[in-house]
């Protein structure tokens, strides 16, 4: 393979990366090391376009995740399942769908690789009696473990224990009806750091909970609450009849049953709950059905509601928020599917992301539809209609058949689904009415923050004479405005129609009264959907649904350049501020340790070098941009002997420009990070803001153009410890900051006034001294010679 040009590439699906190999092939082995992310599970591994036997290589999907592991089997416990003779049940993680578990009327097995390998699921003795375990009528698969419902009551089990919920979760301790999760994997909607969302949802006849992790529940609803929501007679009845998340990420679907004599028919009601803004909505949605019915709802996946509902016989379907309703029918106009299925009822009904709907009765006869499309056609059998099936997916989307036999071996199957619509269409002369449906929609989920744009297009091919064109559908709060442009082009016979559509808002966040609000009102999530016009079950992948948030991104952040927390010698050290130099004039000297894994490395500068910080922009890909965007900077310990070279005349202000001082001054009863922000930042370029004044003072606003700098005091060196902040309004949803330290050097300490006064006492003292002992030394050699002649005469030495 590697003589034939053969080298295998990585391909992230959702974030787009690449990962190669960096080392020669070993043994024919490459090695290549990709990061495990929850964010990006799904990759695809790709070779160059080389032939083996004249075949092609084929590039295959494969979900890299952290460790998943299995409830192991433990010896001495006893099986759980579900009723005699009743159908398989199953539960799979919503962005795992490999990690499956499946209750059967013998054993729950479950299996983290679908089904190529699986283990039993088994609780321990004398917990459970033996009718309770084998009455299983729910269950659900989470990261936190299984939960089986058996006689209203909510049971665990975890990798180490199984335990009974109820009032120490919150819980009730009977009654539960029903528990769902999610359907559909939105591995972003977590999008904003404040505030939890929920991984189930748990149900009364008359209340609904919530459940988080680590096994927290909470109640969000009664019925008693929502006759008064909805304006009801309180003689009426009201009950839950069931409960699915929806295919927005934040929303929560509950089914009413509502009837004032219920004898013969109910009316099925729908509200919708939404985790973040905790807001409850009535639905256009009525449905009149016996009193006995009971209906299962399951959300599609799309940006505006669409809803599958069924019961023993029929499939109900609402498109494009509740507005397309109808049944399924044949092409024949049948619609009960069980006269069309011998008498057998409705047991699985299976959607997966391209828009497919595989409806499989009680004897294994399968019934196909898509999305949005009215009809429904019958399938190939692929099973006996006396052994237990289910249908799954694989992570890379391949549809199979799970076979329960009545020894307790199971065997997968897998299932050609494009194989079998292909065949099926063929014979009905189904036609997809286009050529091609292409667009550049990159990943699931996009991020938008203040001043960012996002352009998107789709094109649609389709034979002359057609007439399709792509619809854009979005769902959530209308935070976004949106332009269209459409490119028209036709040649041979053929129609090419390319929308450029672009998102954006236009806000203006500068000044306002209420900035905090107005920035909750234009942030969400919103869902769209690109799709063409008219479509048929034969069409391939015909709709991109993608999420846009509108709000603060928790991986981006901000940094100084040319400061690190690595590369430096840390040791633990104190120093010490004097009094003066503090902002508010304490009546002691402030004595501060340096924190290393806080400030990081300091900058040693000399005093007579001038600073600008060089403020970046990084989010979890890293290196953005540089910040072009106003910021201000302040000591975090309250030092305030700096100041900065520009003034509010040198920079342009007509007014008075915001300081510390006036900001603390009118934010008294606020901390200091607090007294000034984007919240409050008001420019001086106008006559309109702010008040005339001295333009002489210094102008504390900095950003990358403005040639404002910190300089430093010339009497004493000194650790200055600073915090950045972006104070431009328009610039982010987030509150960015970043702190780094200085220490200045060179300065000659001035003596104090004392060592000054000694110094010169002592000096005096010694020249005094030196007097004085001038004065007697020559005195005493004075005294010496005033009697004594300096020189006396020579005497002549006599002759012999």
């Amino acid at each position: 393979m590697a003589t034939l040009g053969q080298k295998p590439t990585i391909y992230t699906i959702l974030k787009r990366k690449v990962y190669v190999t960096l080392e020669p092939m070993k043994k024919g082995t490459w090695r290549i090391m990709v990061p495990i992310t929850t964010e990006d599970l799904l990759k695809d591994i790709r070779g160059n376009r080389v032939t083996f036997h004249d075949c092609s290589i084929e590039d295959r999907l494969l979900l890299l995740t952290f460790p998943l592991l299995t409830i192991p089997d433990t010896p001495g416990f006893l099986p759980i399942s579900s009723p005699t003779g009743s159908q398989l049940m199953a539960s799979w993680d919503t962005c795992v769908v490999s990690s499956v578990v499946l209750v059967t009327n013998m054993e729950t097995f479950q299996t983290n690789d679908s089904f190529r390998t699986w283990t039993r699921v088994r609780v321990p003795p004398n917990i459970l009696s033996d009718d309770e375990r084998q009455s299983v009528v729910d269950v659900s698969i989470s990261r936190d473990g299984i939960f089986f419902l058996i006689h209203g009551i909510l049971y665990f089990k975890s990798f180490h224990d199984f335990i009974r919920l109820g009032r120490i979760s919150n819980l009730p301790d009977g009654g539960i009806i029903g528990i769902a999760t999610r359907k559909w994997c939105w591995t972003k909607y977590l999008f904003k750091a404040i505030g939890r969302r929920s991984n189930m949802v748990v149900w009364t006849e008359n209340e609904v909970y919530l459940g988080y992790i680590f096994l927290k529940f909470a109640r969000i609803i009664t019925t008693i609450e929502l006759k008064t929501l909805l304006n009801l007679s309180s003689a009426a009845t009201l009950t839950i009849h069931n409960v699915e998340y929806t295919g927005h990420p934040l929303e929560i679907a509950v089914l009413l049953n509502y009837c004032t004599i219920c004898t013969l028919t109910k009316k099925i009601l729908m509200v919708i709950y939404n985790e973040d803004t905790k807001q409850w909505a009535f639905q256009d949605f009525i449905l009149d059905v016996p009193t006995d019915s009971f209906l299962v709802p399951y959300f599609t996946f799309s940006a505006m509601p669409g809803l599958l509902l069924w019961d023993k016989h029929r499939i109900y379907y609402y498109y494009n928020n509740f507005t397309i309703t109808g049944i399924l029918q044949t092409p024949a106009g049948n619609r009960n599917l069980s006269l069309l299925a011998n008498d057998s009822i409705i047991h699985e009904v299976f959607l997966d992301y391209f828009g497919n709907i595989l409806i499989k009765m009680e004897n294994n006869m399968i019934f196909y539809s898509k999305i949005n499309v009215r009809d429904m056609v019958r399938l190939h059998l692929w099973a006996e209609n006396i052994t237990r099936t289910f249908f799954f997916q694989t992570p890379s989307g391949q549809s199979y058949l799970l076979h329960v036999f009545d020894n307790g071996t199971l065997y997968v199957q897998e299932y050609p689904l494009r194989l079998e619509i292909e065949s099926i269409g063929f014979k009905t002369k189904d036609k997809c009415p286009y050529t091609a449906f292409h667009n550049n929609v990159a990943g699931s989920f996009y991020l938008l923050d203040k001043g960012e744009v996002l352009t998107l297009w789709a094109q649609i091919v389709y034979p002359e004479n057609v007439g399709l064109y792509t619809i854009v559908e979005s769902y959530g709060p209308k935070i976004l405005q949106e332009k269209h442009q459409i490119h028209y082009e036709i040649a041979f016979g053929y129609c090419t129609k390319t929308l450029i559509l672009t998102f954006f808002q236009s806000i203006n966040y500068e000044g306002v009264d209420d900035y905090f609000k107005l920035q909750d009102q234009n942030t969400g999530l919103v869902l769209v959907q690109f799709r063409p016009s008219a479509y048929s079950r034969r069409c391939p992948i015909a709709q991109r649904v993608f999420q846009i948030a509108v709000g603060c991104d928790a991986k981006k952040f901000i940094a100084v350049k040319g400061f690190s927390k690595k590369g430096c010698f840390r040791h633990d050290f104190s120093y010490v501020i004097e009094k003066s130099y503090l902002r508010h004039q304490p009546s002691k000297n402030l004595k501060v340790k340096y924190n290393w894994n806080e400030y990081g490395c300091p900058l040693r500068l000399d005093f007579t070098a001038k600073f600008q910080p060089l403020i970046q922009l990084f989010d979890d890909n890293g290196y953005v941009n540089d910040v072009e965007a106003n910021f201000i900077v302040w000591e975090i310990h309250g030092r305030n002997d700096y100041s900065f070279n520009n003034t509010m005349k040198q920079s342009g202000c007509l007014n008075v420009a915001q300081t510390w001082k006036s900001m603390t001054e009118i934010n008294k009863h606020l901390p200091l990070e607090e007294a000034w922000g984007p919240e409050n930042y008001k420019h001086c370029f106008s006559y309109g803001i702010g008040k005339a004044g001295d333009l002489n003072q210094p102008y504390e606003i900095i950003n990358i153009s403005n040639n404002n700098h910190i300089f430093w005091p010339m009497s004493h060196s000194g650790m200055y410890v600073f915090r950045v902040k972006i104070v431009d309004p328009n610039y982010s949803f987030c509150n960015l900051t970043a702190i780094f330290a200085i220490e200045t050097f060179g300065v000659i300490p001035s003596p104090g006034a004392y060592l000054v006064a000694s110094f010169l006492f002592v000096l005096m003292l010694l020249f005094f001294s030196i007097l004085v002992l001038s004065y007697f030394h020559y005195m005493r050699i004075y005294r010496r010679y005033i009697y004594d002649p300096l020189h006396k005469p020579r005497r002549k030495r006599k002759k012999n």
